[in-house]
Protein backbone atom coordinates (compact mmCIF):
# COMPACT_ATOMS: atom_id res chain seq x y z
CA UNK A 1 0.00 0.00 0.00
CA UNK A 2 1.30 3.47 -0.86
CA UNK A 3 -1.40 5.90 0.31
CA UNK A 4 -2.92 5.97 3.79
CA UNK A 5 -6.14 8.01 4.14
CA UNK A 6 -7.32 8.97 7.63
CA UNK A 7 -10.74 10.58 8.15
CA UNK A 8 -11.94 11.28 11.67
CA UNK A 9 -15.37 12.59 10.55
CA UNK A 10 -16.52 10.37 7.71
CA UNK A 11 -19.68 12.17 6.62
CA UNK A 12 -20.86 15.00 4.39
CA UNK A 13 -18.14 16.68 2.34
CA UNK A 14 -15.44 14.82 4.29
CA UNK A 15 -16.78 11.49 3.03
CA UNK A 16 -17.29 13.00 -0.41
CA UNK A 17 -13.57 13.76 -0.68
CA UNK A 18 -12.50 10.39 0.74
CA UNK A 19 -14.71 8.49 -1.71
CA UNK A 20 -13.37 10.59 -4.59
CA UNK A 21 -9.74 9.89 -3.68
CA UNK A 22 -10.36 6.18 -3.19
CA UNK A 23 -12.00 6.01 -6.60
CA UNK A 24 -9.50 8.21 -8.43
CA UNK A 25 -6.16 7.25 -6.86
CA UNK A 26 -4.69 3.76 -6.98
CA UNK A 27 -3.42 1.75 -4.03
CA UNK A 28 -5.22 3.52 -1.17
CA UNK A 29 -6.18 2.18 2.24
CA UNK A 30 -8.41 4.17 4.57
CA UNK A 31 -9.25 4.28 8.27
CA UNK A 32 -12.28 6.29 9.36
CA UNK A 33 -14.49 7.25 12.28
CA UNK A 34 -18.26 7.99 12.08
CA UNK A 35 -19.41 11.57 11.55
CA UNK A 36 -20.36 12.35 15.15
CA UNK A 37 -19.14 14.78 17.83
CA UNK A 38 -16.86 16.84 15.60
CA UNK A 39 -14.95 18.56 18.41
CA UNK A 40 -14.09 15.27 20.10
CA UNK A 41 -13.00 13.78 16.80
CA UNK A 42 -10.62 16.69 16.24
CA UNK A 43 -9.11 16.35 19.71
CA UNK A 44 -8.82 12.61 20.19
CA UNK A 45 -8.96 10.80 16.82
CA UNK A 46 -5.15 10.65 16.62
CA UNK A 47 -5.15 8.40 19.70
CA UNK A 48 -7.64 6.06 18.03
CA UNK A 49 -5.72 5.92 14.77
CA UNK A 50 -2.46 5.33 16.65
CA UNK A 51 -3.95 2.13 18.05
CA UNK A 52 -5.82 1.09 14.89
CA UNK A 53 -3.48 1.74 11.97
CA UNK A 54 -0.95 -1.10 11.65
CA UNK A 55 2.74 -0.26 11.67
CA UNK A 56 4.17 0.17 8.18
CA UNK A 57 7.45 1.35 6.80
CA UNK A 58 5.51 3.03 3.97
CA UNK A 59 4.21 5.84 6.24
CA UNK A 60 6.24 8.70 7.54
CA UNK A 61 5.41 9.88 11.14
CA UNK A 62 6.00 13.56 10.33
CA UNK A 63 4.37 15.23 7.33
CA UNK A 64 6.55 16.32 4.42
CA UNK A 65 3.73 18.40 2.92
CA UNK A 66 0.74 19.95 4.71
CA UNK A 67 -2.21 20.72 2.44
CA UNK A 68 -5.13 23.03 3.23
CA UNK A 69 -8.36 23.40 1.24
CA UNK A 70 -8.20 27.22 1.29
CA UNK A 71 -5.83 30.07 2.11
CA UNK A 72 -8.16 31.05 4.95
CA UNK A 73 -7.82 27.58 6.44
CA UNK A 74 -4.02 27.67 6.17
CA UNK A 75 -3.53 31.17 7.53
CA UNK A 76 -5.97 30.76 10.42
CA UNK A 77 -4.13 27.58 11.46
CA UNK A 78 -0.65 29.02 11.25
CA UNK A 79 -1.56 32.28 12.96
CA UNK A 80 -3.24 30.45 15.85
CA UNK A 81 -0.37 28.13 16.73
CA UNK A 82 1.51 30.50 19.04
CA UNK A 83 -1.64 31.51 20.90
CA UNK A 84 -2.63 27.90 21.42
CA UNK A 85 0.83 26.92 22.63
CA UNK A 86 0.70 29.65 25.26
CA UNK A 87 -2.04 27.69 27.02
CA UNK A 88 0.47 24.92 27.77
CA UNK A 89 1.83 25.12 31.33
CA UNK A 90 5.47 24.41 30.36
CA UNK A 91 7.78 22.84 27.77
CA UNK A 92 6.22 24.88 25.01
CA UNK A 93 7.52 24.26 21.48
CA UNK A 94 8.89 27.40 19.86
CA UNK A 95 8.51 28.78 16.35
CA UNK A 96 6.29 25.95 15.16
CA UNK A 97 4.58 28.20 12.62
CA UNK A 98 7.93 29.06 11.03
CA UNK A 99 8.87 25.39 10.87
CA UNK A 100 5.55 24.30 9.40
CA UNK A 101 4.86 27.12 6.93
CA UNK A 102 7.42 26.03 4.29
CA UNK A 103 5.60 22.67 4.09
CA UNK A 104 2.17 24.28 3.65
CA UNK A 105 0.26 24.54 0.38
CA UNK A 106 -3.30 25.32 -0.67
CA UNK A 107 -5.08 22.65 -2.70
CA UNK A 108 -8.78 23.34 -3.06
CA UNK A 109 -11.40 20.76 -2.25
CA UNK A 110 -12.18 18.91 -5.51
CA UNK A 111 -15.84 18.61 -6.48
CA UNK A 112 -17.32 16.27 -9.09
CA UNK A 113 -19.97 18.59 -10.47
CA UNK A 114 -22.76 16.39 -11.84
CA UNK A 115 -24.65 17.01 -15.07
CA UNK A 116 -27.80 18.89 -14.05
CA UNK A 117 -28.96 20.41 -17.33
CA UNK A 118 -31.99 18.11 -17.43
CA UNK A 119 -33.17 19.54 -14.10
CA UNK A 120 -32.71 23.23 -14.93
CA UNK A 121 -35.63 25.52 -15.78
CA UNK A 122 -35.25 27.25 -19.12
CA UNK A 123 -34.02 30.57 -17.75
CA UNK A 124 -31.17 28.83 -15.93
CA UNK A 125 -30.20 26.98 -19.10
CA UNK A 126 -29.93 30.32 -20.90
CA UNK A 127 -27.91 31.79 -18.03
CA UNK A 128 -25.59 28.80 -18.20
CA UNK A 129 -24.81 29.68 -21.80
CA UNK A 130 -24.09 33.25 -20.73
CA UNK A 131 -21.50 32.05 -18.23
CA UNK A 132 -19.27 30.33 -20.77
CA UNK A 133 -17.19 33.45 -21.44
CA UNK A 134 -16.49 34.27 -17.80
CA UNK A 135 -14.80 31.02 -16.71
CA UNK A 136 -11.33 32.34 -16.16
CA UNK A 137 -9.61 33.27 -12.88
CA UNK A 138 -9.22 36.92 -13.88
CA UNK A 139 -12.86 37.65 -13.03
CA UNK A 140 -12.83 35.92 -9.66
CA UNK A 141 -12.31 38.92 -7.41
CA UNK A 142 -14.04 41.75 -9.23
CA UNK A 143 -17.38 43.25 -8.44
CA UNK A 144 -19.71 41.91 -11.12
CA UNK A 145 -23.30 43.10 -11.14
CA UNK A 146 -24.20 42.35 -14.73
CA UNK A 147 -27.69 41.16 -15.55
CA UNK A 148 -28.41 39.05 -18.61
CA UNK A 149 -29.89 41.03 -21.46
CA UNK A 150 -32.23 38.26 -22.60
CA UNK A 151 -35.84 37.90 -21.46
CA UNK A 152 -36.33 35.43 -18.64
CA UNK A 153 -38.09 32.26 -19.78
CA UNK A 154 -39.29 29.55 -17.43
CA UNK A 155 -40.99 26.21 -17.81
CA UNK A 156 -42.47 23.50 -15.65
CA UNK A 157 -39.95 21.36 -13.78
CA UNK A 158 -40.65 18.19 -11.92
CA UNK A 159 -40.69 18.08 -8.16
CA UNK A 160 -38.04 15.77 -6.71
CA UNK A 161 -39.11 12.17 -6.64
CA UNK A 162 -38.47 9.81 -3.77
CA UNK A 163 -38.86 10.26 -0.06
CA UNK A 164 -37.67 13.18 2.01
CA UNK A 165 -37.72 13.47 5.76
CA UNK A 166 -40.21 16.33 5.67
CA UNK A 167 -41.82 18.19 2.81
CA UNK A 168 -43.76 21.41 2.87
CA UNK A 169 -46.42 22.72 0.51
CA UNK A 170 -45.64 22.06 -3.14
CA UNK A 171 -47.17 25.27 -4.47
CA UNK A 172 -44.02 27.05 -5.61
CA UNK A 173 -42.46 24.77 -8.19
CA UNK A 174 -40.94 26.43 -11.24
CA UNK A 175 -43.81 27.13 -13.63
CA UNK A 176 -44.14 27.86 -17.30
CA UNK A 177 -45.19 31.20 -18.66
CA UNK A 178 -44.03 34.58 -19.82
CA UNK A 179 -42.03 37.26 -18.03
CA UNK A 180 -45.09 38.60 -16.21
CA UNK A 181 -45.84 35.22 -14.66
CA UNK A 182 -42.21 34.86 -13.67
CA UNK A 183 -42.38 38.17 -11.81
CA UNK A 184 -45.28 36.79 -9.78
CA UNK A 185 -43.55 33.54 -8.84
CA UNK A 186 -42.11 33.91 -5.30
CA UNK A 187 -38.40 33.93 -4.68
CA UNK A 188 -37.18 30.44 -3.71
CA UNK A 189 -34.45 30.53 -1.02
CA UNK A 190 -32.45 27.41 -0.15
CA UNK A 191 -30.28 26.73 2.93
CA UNK A 192 -28.38 23.45 2.30
CA UNK A 193 -26.13 23.13 5.37
CA UNK A 194 -25.58 20.90 8.38
CA UNK A 195 -28.21 21.50 11.05
CA UNK A 196 -25.72 22.64 13.66
CA UNK A 197 -24.93 25.83 15.54
CA UNK A 198 -21.73 26.66 13.63
CA UNK A 199 -23.82 27.21 10.48
CA UNK A 200 -25.84 29.85 12.42
CA UNK A 201 -29.38 28.74 11.53
CA UNK A 202 -30.58 31.30 14.11
CA UNK A 203 -29.52 34.18 11.86
CA UNK A 204 -31.03 32.56 8.78
CA UNK A 205 -34.44 31.98 10.32
CA UNK A 206 -34.49 35.37 12.05
CA UNK A 207 -33.94 36.93 8.63
CA UNK A 208 -36.76 34.95 7.05
CA UNK A 209 -39.13 35.90 9.86
CA UNK A 210 -38.36 39.56 9.18
CA UNK A 211 -39.28 39.00 5.54
CA UNK A 212 -42.51 37.36 6.67
CA UNK A 213 -43.31 40.26 9.01
CA UNK A 214 -42.92 42.62 6.08
CA UNK A 215 -45.42 40.48 4.15
CA UNK A 216 -42.94 39.66 1.43
CA UNK A 217 -43.52 36.68 -0.82
CA UNK A 218 -40.91 33.90 -0.71
CA UNK A 219 -40.45 30.14 -0.48
CA UNK A 220 -37.77 28.29 1.46
CA UNK A 221 -36.15 24.87 1.30
CA UNK A 222 -34.06 23.83 4.31
CA UNK A 223 -31.87 20.88 3.40
CA UNK A 224 -28.66 19.43 4.85
CA UNK A 225 -27.73 16.62 7.20
CA UNK A 226 -28.78 16.29 10.82
CA UNK A 227 -26.73 14.70 13.58
CA UNK A 228 -27.28 13.81 17.22
CA UNK A 229 -28.17 17.25 18.54
CA UNK A 230 -30.43 19.41 16.37
CA UNK A 231 -30.78 23.06 17.51
CA UNK A 232 -34.29 23.88 18.74
CA UNK A 233 -34.57 26.73 16.26
CA UNK A 234 -35.35 24.27 13.44
CA UNK A 235 -38.58 23.02 15.02
CA UNK A 236 -39.59 26.56 15.97
CA UNK A 237 -38.87 27.93 12.49
CA UNK A 238 -40.72 25.09 10.78
CA UNK A 239 -43.87 26.01 12.68
CA UNK A 240 -43.52 29.75 12.08
CA UNK A 241 -42.65 29.46 8.38
CA UNK A 242 -44.96 26.58 7.47
CA UNK A 243 -46.77 28.55 4.75
CA UNK A 244 -43.46 29.33 3.03
CA UNK A 245 -41.81 25.88 3.13
CA UNK A 246 -41.10 24.02 -0.09
CA UNK A 247 -38.84 21.24 1.19
CA UNK A 248 -37.67 20.49 4.72
CA UNK A 249 -35.02 18.00 5.76
CA UNK A 250 -32.15 15.90 4.50
CA UNK A 251 -32.62 14.27 1.12
CA UNK A 252 -30.86 10.90 0.98
CA UNK A 253 -31.07 10.89 -2.81
CA UNK A 254 -28.41 13.10 -4.40
CA UNK A 255 -30.57 13.48 -7.49
CA UNK A 256 -33.52 14.79 -5.46
CA UNK A 257 -31.18 17.18 -3.68
CA UNK A 258 -29.88 18.52 -6.98
CA UNK A 259 -33.42 18.95 -8.32
CA UNK A 260 -34.30 21.22 -5.41
CA UNK A 261 -31.14 23.27 -5.93
CA UNK A 262 -32.02 23.63 -9.61
CA UNK A 263 -35.50 24.93 -8.69
CA UNK A 264 -34.17 27.44 -6.15
CA UNK A 265 -33.20 31.04 -6.93
CA UNK A 266 -30.92 32.03 -4.04
CA UNK A 267 -28.62 29.96 -1.80
CA UNK A 268 -27.70 31.48 1.57
CA UNK A 269 -24.87 30.79 3.97
CA UNK A 270 -24.95 32.18 7.49
CA UNK A 271 -21.96 30.14 8.67
CA UNK A 272 -19.79 31.19 11.59
CA UNK A 273 -17.26 28.46 10.76
CA UNK A 274 -16.34 27.54 7.21
CA UNK A 275 -13.03 26.55 5.63
CA UNK A 276 -14.43 25.83 2.15
CA UNK A 277 -18.17 25.30 1.61
CA UNK A 278 -18.99 22.52 -0.85
CA UNK A 279 -22.76 23.02 -0.55
CA UNK A 280 -22.56 26.64 -1.72
CA UNK A 281 -20.58 25.76 -4.84
CA UNK A 282 -22.89 22.86 -5.66
CA UNK A 283 -25.82 25.27 -5.45
CA UNK A 284 -24.05 27.76 -7.72
CA UNK A 285 -23.47 24.91 -10.17
CA UNK A 286 -27.25 24.45 -10.12
CA UNK A 287 -27.80 28.12 -10.98
CA UNK A 288 -28.46 29.60 -7.52
CA UNK A 289 -27.43 33.17 -6.72
CA UNK A 290 -25.10 32.92 -3.68
CA UNK A 291 -25.26 35.12 -0.59
CA UNK A 292 -22.36 34.56 1.82
CA UNK A 293 -20.77 36.33 4.80
CA UNK A 294 -17.94 38.68 3.94
CA UNK A 295 -15.69 36.60 6.18
CA UNK A 296 -14.12 33.17 6.63
CA UNK A 297 -13.27 31.51 3.30
CA UNK A 298 -15.98 33.19 1.24
CA UNK A 299 -14.06 36.28 -0.05
CA UNK A 300 -11.49 33.83 -1.40
CA UNK A 301 -14.10 32.12 -3.58
CA UNK A 302 -16.91 34.62 -4.29
CA UNK A 303 -16.73 38.14 -5.79
CA UNK A 304 -17.90 40.94 -3.51
CA UNK A 305 -21.27 41.12 -5.27
CA UNK A 306 -22.29 37.97 -3.41
CA UNK A 307 -21.02 38.93 0.06
CA UNK A 308 -22.81 40.64 2.95
CA UNK A 309 -21.11 42.15 6.00
CA UNK A 310 -23.98 42.42 8.49
CA UNK A 311 -27.30 40.70 9.22
CA UNK A 312 -29.00 43.89 8.09
CA UNK A 313 -27.30 43.70 4.70
CA UNK A 314 -28.40 40.09 4.29
CA UNK A 315 -31.98 41.00 5.11
CA UNK A 316 -31.94 43.99 2.75
CA UNK A 317 -30.57 41.92 -0.13
CA UNK A 318 -33.20 39.21 0.34
CA UNK A 319 -35.91 41.83 0.71
CA UNK A 320 -34.95 43.38 -2.62
CA UNK A 321 -34.82 39.95 -4.23
CA UNK A 322 -38.29 39.12 -2.90
CA UNK A 323 -39.62 42.28 -4.51
CA UNK A 324 -37.86 41.66 -7.85
CA UNK A 325 -37.15 37.92 -8.18
CA UNK A 326 -37.05 38.11 -11.98
CA UNK A 327 -33.83 40.15 -11.78
CA UNK A 328 -32.18 37.40 -9.75
CA UNK A 329 -33.28 34.85 -12.34
CA UNK A 330 -31.74 36.90 -15.14
CA UNK A 331 -28.41 37.49 -13.41
CA UNK A 332 -25.41 35.70 -14.92
CA UNK A 333 -23.50 34.31 -11.93
CA UNK A 334 -19.85 35.37 -11.94
CA UNK A 335 -18.23 32.45 -10.12
CA UNK A 336 -15.70 30.23 -11.88
CA UNK A 337 -16.66 26.89 -10.37
CA UNK A 338 -14.40 24.98 -12.78
CA UNK A 339 -11.49 26.09 -10.58
CA UNK A 340 -12.78 23.68 -7.94
CA UNK A 341 -13.63 20.71 -10.17
CA UNK A 342 -11.99 17.30 -9.90
CA UNK A 343 -11.10 17.58 -13.59
CA UNK A 344 -9.04 20.69 -12.82
CA UNK A 345 -7.48 19.45 -9.58
CA UNK A 346 -7.00 15.72 -10.23
CA UNK A 347 -3.45 16.07 -11.53
CA UNK A 348 -2.32 18.00 -8.46
CA UNK A 349 -3.91 15.49 -6.09
CA UNK A 350 -2.20 12.63 -7.90
CA UNK A 351 1.11 14.46 -7.67
CA UNK A 352 0.54 15.10 -3.98
CA UNK A 353 -0.16 11.46 -3.19
CA UNK A 354 2.88 10.39 -5.18
CA UNK A 355 4.93 12.61 -2.87
CA UNK A 356 6.01 14.80 -5.79
CA UNK A 357 6.05 17.94 -3.66
CA UNK A 358 8.28 19.83 -6.09
CA UNK A 359 5.52 19.68 -8.68
CA UNK A 360 2.92 20.78 -6.13
CA UNK A 361 5.05 23.73 -5.10
CA UNK A 362 5.53 24.77 -8.73
CA UNK A 363 1.83 24.52 -9.55
CA UNK A 364 0.91 26.35 -6.34
CA UNK A 365 2.92 29.38 -7.43
CA UNK A 366 1.57 29.32 -10.99
CA UNK A 367 -2.12 28.72 -10.18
Amino acid sequence: MSVLLLEAFNGGSHKQLLDLLQEGVEDCVSFTLPAKKWHWRARTSALYFMQTVPASSSYSLVADVVVFNSSFNMESFLSSISTFMKTMPDHRPKDLDRLIRPKCHVLHFPICFPEVTRFLPAHKCLRHLGRQDIHNPAVQHTDHTSVASFSDITKDTESPEGKVHEAGPQTGSVVSGDDDRDKLRPLHIVWPHRWEHDKDPQLFFQTLLKLKERQLSFEVSVLGETFTDVPDIFAEAKEQLVDHIQYWGFMPSKEDYLKVLCQADVVVSTAKHEFFGVAMLEAVHCGCYPLCPNALVYPEIFPVTYLYSTPEQLCKKLQNFCKRPHLVRQHVIQVNISTFSWETLERRFRSLLKADDDMISTEQHTS
